[in-house]
């Protein structure tokens, strides 16, 4: 850690890993239990884990003890059991953390019971989630009362989506004039193994498809006007296309980026009148026979989410119909040793003094950010830092309280900085 953590609270944890059995749990607890160790100036990182198993949770920080060797985290790390599904429990939970880390999935089944615990008890809320529909909700349900309570509620801070959310902002930040637009580009490169995602996200995938409808209608209850757009309209690139940015074909990201940075955009437009980007989000799917079995895969999974028998299936047997993409078992460590991104942003605006309302963008910009196996290890990263950002500079977020994206939430803090420190990188390749 950079600085001392804040007594910002009499509460006896710093942090609670909820779900720190689940796979992505163990490592968020492995992550914490790193930052612990790496106080400075004095200051202390108060720390538990939580679930719904007392044997399992002992298990999660034997194997964290061993494989960091450090016995302390054996000893020292206090166990709390809660469950989503037992209010006292959770009540209880929330009432002894200044910040929780919620990291049992999928969130649109599992997520709101823990989002309400803390904002009835006081504790921050940070997750990984990349369910628009889930976020989305808290916010339109639980902004006012988070609000009210002094209780941040940051979703989305993991891989999806700091990446692109906090990327824009470094972009906008590097370029010198008015930035108007923004197309990122993810390439995911893998070894001889391929990349693995775990079911959990596979499951949040099959059920977001489903229920595409619901977002829509949800969007329409906030009643947002549209963001203006500044300067020169983008135009939207086909389904399919050979993006010569990455020199591979690229479709639309059908993650939780674009949201998330319309979200921060709105925001920044709404209170610190910062003109909003247009933003279009693009991954890499490789070469055209990567193509063709992406549009296979692709058409049968859009088939089969429309059927609760096909839903089924999908959900028991995701090896199968992901291609070996997401198992039940999740990456090997191989896997993830061998896995990285590189998120490319490509800017364009106006010069210093040029009006973006005359004429086309006369000013360009590429930016990156690059980091280790996303899923379980960038986000890993991500999400800790967030936690830590918010405890070491709370003065630094907006108002005093409420549901917000990581950039809308964090976009006064150091938290770029320190994902600099831990495997994040954000750096400038062009500025024309």
């Amino acid at each position: 850690m950079a600085a001392p953590v804040s007594s910002v609270s009499h509460r006896p944890h710093h942090i609670i890993v909820f779900g720190a059995t689940g796979f992505t749990g163990r490592f968020v607890a492995e992550e914490v239990a790193r930052c612990a160790a790496e106080r400075t100036g004095g200051g202390s990182l108060k720390w538990a884990v939580a679930g719904r198993s007392r044997q399992r949770l002992e298990e999660v920080l034997e194997r964290a003890a061993e494989r960091l060797s450090m016995p302390e985290v054996r000893t020292d790390t206090e166990i709390i059991v809660a469950d989503v599904s037992d209010e006292e429990s959770m009540a209880a939970m929330c009432q002894q953390g200044v910040v929780v880390l919620n990291c049992v999935g999928p969130y649109r089944f599992y997520g709101e019971p823990v989002v309400k615990a803390c904002v009835e008890n006081g504790a921050h809320y940070v997750d990984i989630c990349g369910e628009p529909q889930f976020l989305e909700r808290m916010q339109l349900e639980y902004h006012t009362k988070a609000s009210d309570k002094g209780v941040y509620v940051i979703g989305s801070c993991g891989f999806d989506s700091i990446p692109a959310d906090l990327g824009i902002l470094y972009t906008h930040r590097q370029f010198k004039g008015t930035l108007t637009a923004v197309e990122s580009f993810l390439k995911i490169s893998s070894g001889s193994k391929g990349m693995c995602g775990h079911d959990t996200t596979w499951q949040s995938a099959v059920h977001g498809f489903a229920d595409s409808g619901s977002l829509r209608q949800l969007r329409k209850k906030f009643g947002h006007k549209p963001l203006p757009v500044v300067g020169a309209k983008v135009q939207k690139r086909g389904f399919v296309f050979f993006s010569k940015e990455i020199e591979q074909y690229a479709i639309p990201f059908m993650g939780s980026d674009p949201s998330v940075v319309k979200r921060t955009q709105r925001f920044l437009y709404d209170e610190e009148q910062q003109l909003p980007l247009q933003y279009s989000a693009y991954v890499g799917v490789g070469g055209l026979f990567s193509v063709v079995k992406f549009f296979c895969g692709g058409l049968i999974f859009w088939f089969m989410t429309k059927f609760s028998l096909g839903r089924r299936l999908l959900t028991r047997f995701p090896s199968f119909f992901s291609f070996g993409v997401f198992s039940k078992a999740g990456p090997t460590m191989k896997q993830m040793e061998d896995t990285c991104f590189s998120l490319t942003f490509f800017g364009e605006g106006y010069s210093e003094n040029t009006d973006p309302s005359k004429g086309r963008p006369n000013a360009k910009i590429c930016t990156q950010v690059i980091g280790a196996e996303p899923g379980y290890v960038a986000t890993v990263s991500a999400m800790v830092q967030a936690a830590v950002t918010l405890l070491n500079e709370l003065h630094s977020l907006p108002r005093r309280g409420g549901v917000y994206t990581p950039g809308a939430a964090f976009y006064k803090t150091s938290l770029i900085d320190r994902l600099q420190n831990h495997g994040i990188k954000f750096s400038v390749r062009d500025h024309q």
